[in-house]
């Protein structure tokens, strides 16, 4: 008997944040975290779930810059991600830590 093998694909957040809430609660988690390469790669989940292209549009900066600067290895500038959240909607707010 010959063992059929599974075949997998990779898992992509993008596919499953379909709403801002959705999304937003992501950015927030990673935001809460203080890991700025989980920041990033929150930021850009939530780009490619709404498309790239047009968020990097909106964005001002090129697709290609926007990829490299949300990727693993990637360290954006404050002011790319600013722009891209603006561009995604999504508005940063600060809130006292507990003491």
């Amino acid at each position: 008997m010959t063992k059929k093998k599974k075949k997998t694909v990779p898992f992509d957040a993008a596919e499953y944040l379909d709403t801002p809430e959705s999304q937003a609660e992501l950015i927030t988690d990673a935001l809460e975290s203080g890991d700025a390469a989980y920041i990033a790669q929150a930021i850009g989940v939530v780009a490619r779930a709404r498309g790239m292209t047009a968020v990097a549009k909106d964005a001002g900066v090129t697709r290609e810059a926007l990829y490299r600067a949300l990727s693993a290895n990637g360290d954006p500038r404050l002011s790319t991600l600013v722009s891209v959240l603006d561009a995604l909607g999504i508005q940063l707010s600060a809130v006292a830590k507990a003491a």
